[in-house]
């Protein structure tokens, strides 16, 4: 069965008169009769029937122009979406994000995506910086949001937020519960519990670099990949944790009915700068899209 085909059989169910058909295709009657006879050899029924006073389809030609339609139509319509993908009006994207990214920049970008490229559609996945940026390396991301920038040729990246702060969490009944800050040098002989370098490396490498400037060696004695399990275990244990202050916020740390407690560390107050990150050779064309939107938001302030 060939597309043509199809298309020639429409024609004459609009128009049940091979002459008036034939002419609207720019065909000849032979080849139209012709077009119709492999058609009806292909389906395996007759699709119209014709005297010499009239031409009408069958009850099998009327279900099998149904079809027709649906698949024509379905043609169209997949023309029209190829073209707008590839002049980035229509896609998909999978953008990966962290907490202060969610709070603070993608509000503002995919209202501007939406208005400008409602036909893009952008599935969020939130992940830790390591994790993102692996996916972003093996196709399943085509952004991401992430601390600290990627030091190959292989990404390209934008900083969207400047000197977010880190900030310790304690339980209640720890000593620096109801402390408002403390200085980063109280660290040293605190337990403290951290997360994999590969989990996420800049934050992990702003926490020991702020320890050799104050010449201290952190104790760690427990590991946890997951912020919820951090918090669960310094509610239970005497032991630090750490959180960018936009994920304590989040989670609500410091509240009434809340078990650990955000505490500020000073001098210095460990920073980090949050990144927009794409593939430097990328053949989405909705990315492109993607990252023009970012280019004019202006992110939200972050709480002191």
């Amino acid at each position: 069965m060939e597309f043509r085909h199809l298309v020639s059989f429409v024609a004459l169910a609009e128009e049940l008169h091979f002459g008036h058909a034939a002419r609207r295709l720019h065909l000849s009657q032979p080849s139209l009769s012709a077009q119709l006879q492999k058609l009806e050899k292909s389906v395996g029924v007759q699709l119209v029937a014709r005297n010499s006073h009239e031409v009408r389809l069958t009850a099998a030609g009327r279900e099998f122009e149904i079809q027709a339609r649906q698949i024509l139509a379905q043609l169209d319509r997949a023309v029209t979406t190829a073209r707008a993908t590839a002049q980035g009006r229509a896609g998909t994207l999978n953008v990966g994000y962290n907490v202060p990214a969610s709070r603070h920049v993608l509000p503002q970008v995919l209202a501007r995506l939406t208005d400008r490229h409602p036909g893009i559609e952008v599935s969020l996945w939130e992940k830790r910086t390591g994790p993102q940026l692996n996916a972003l390396a093996d196709g399943s991301l085509d952004l991401a949001f992430v601390y600290g920038h990627p030091t190959t040729g292989d990404f390209r990246y934008r900083r969207m937020l400047h000197r977010i702060p880190l900030v310790a969490l304690v339980g209640r009944r720890h000593r620096w519960a109801e402390r408002g800050g403390v200085p980063f040098s109280e660290l040293q002989g605190q337990e403290c519990v951290l997360f994999a370098r590969e989990q996420c490396p800049a934050m992990y490498d702003t926490i020991f670099r702020a320890a050799a400037q104050n010449r201290i060696a952190l104790t760690v004695g427990q590991s946890a990949d997951d912020p919820g399990a951090t918090a669960h275990m310094v509610s239970i244990r005497p032991v630090v944790g750490f959180a960018s202050l936009p994920r304590a916020l989040s989670m609500g740390l410091g509240t009434a009915d809340s078990g650990p407690v955000a505490v500020k560390l000073l001098d210095p107050v460990p920073t980090l700068d949050l990144y927009a990150v794409w593939r430097a050779e990328e053949d989405n064309p909705a990315v492109a899209q993607f990252v023009e939107c970012l280019e004019s938001v202006e992110p939200l302030p972050i709480p002191a």
